[in-house]
């Protein structure tokens, strides 16, 4: 008896999900967090645990050679990009070693506005911060920013963070404030 045995099928058919679930593997093991829909975040998961576990087999001291390279090759089916693979198979796969299974964390956000889709962040559990470049004042000088004189703005360097510094309409209050100075 079947007992529900299959995969989510994204209202997609088979070459198109198989297409989209490479695509989304390859860009979750490049940027190591992406943000996609909730029920694709699920079927990701364990499509990309899958890899990262084929990965780690090559990480066994007493492998064969023949099994490594078939284990890269069955890698390599999925991922087209050799430059993935290769960050797949040094950098991520060596970071989970220890570790039996879960590498990777859903994260659920509101709802799309458009469509109200149910929203997620997909990443890799240890994965490395991106270090941010803090603006200084020499920074802003040499640009020629001339509306923060004598503030001091912080960059932001979590996107959960509740100020409103950074978005898209900053740069139309700014304008009206130097309107209102002159």
């Amino acid at each position: 008896m079947r007992k529900r045995n299959g995969v989510a099928q994204l209202n997609k058919r088979k070459s198109h999900r198989d297409a989209m679930l490479r695509n989304m593997a390859t860009s979750l093991f490049e940027h190591e967090r992406i943000v996609t829909t909730r029920a694709k975040s699920k079927v990701l998961r364990s499509y990309a645990e899958k890899l990262i576990t084929r990965a780690k087999q090559n990480l066994v001291s007493d492998a064969a050679p023949e099994n490594q390279l078939h284990n890269k090759r069955e890698v390599m089916s999925v991922i087209r990009d050799r430059g993935i693979v290769v960050k797949l198979f040094e950098d991520i796969a060596p970071r989970y070693k220890e570790r039996e299974g879960g590498y990777t964390r859903i994260i659920h956000l509101p709802a799309r506005k458009s469509d109200s889709a149910p929203m997620s962040i997909i990443e890799l559990v240890d994965r490395k911060e991106k270090i941010r470049k803090i603006k200084t004042d020499a920074d802003k000088k040499a640009r020629g920013d001339s509306s923060d004189k004598g503030e001091k703005k912080e960059t932001r360097t979590d996107s959960t963070s509740g100020d409103n510094k950074g978005k898209w309409y900053d740069r139309f209050r700014r304008k009206k404030k130097q309107r209102e100075h002159n």
